[in-house]
């Protein structure tokens, strides 16, 4: 399997871990319930995830640690930022974009629990200077 089936697989799953996760809890709740929730049904899954991991900015070839965090890293190929919020704003994009460039991935998903139905909050993220095309 190619990356970008992996990542369209791997993207797929957490979608619906997050579904699962919202069906359950609802909006209303704190990111970091979210968050601890996705994760548990994504290593249930069997998948490798990390939460909260750490993003180093590289400037003039040295590392500096500047407080950027991937609130999940699914299988070190998928960023997913959460929010539990009224409205996504394009800062919140530029934000998960800008953790793609770091981390040098292609896909983040950006997904706000605070929604009646999940999937209006529900945004894929694609790190155009990997060459994935979105989709």
């Amino acid at each position: 399997m190619d990356e970008q089936s992996k990542i369209n697989t791997l993207t797929q799953a957490i979608i619906g871990a997050a579904i699962e996760v919202h069906r359950e809890l609802g909006p209303g709740l704190l990111e970091s319930v979210y968050r601890k929730c996705l994760a548990y049904e994504l290593r249930k899954q069997g998948y490798d995830v990390v939460e909260e991991r750490s993003i180093p900015v590289v400037y003039d070839g040295q590392t500096h640690e500047c407080g950027f965090r991937a609130d999940v890293l699914v299988e070190e190929l998928v960023i997913v930022e959460l929010k539990a919020k009224s409205a996504i704003h394009p800062v919140d994009k530029a934000q998960t974009l800008s953790h793609l460039r770091l981390m040098d991935l292609s896909v983040g998903l950006l997904i706000n629990f605070h929604e009646v139905k999940l999937v209006d909050g529900l945004h894929r993220i694609v790190n155009s200077y990997k060459g994935l095309k979105p989709t």
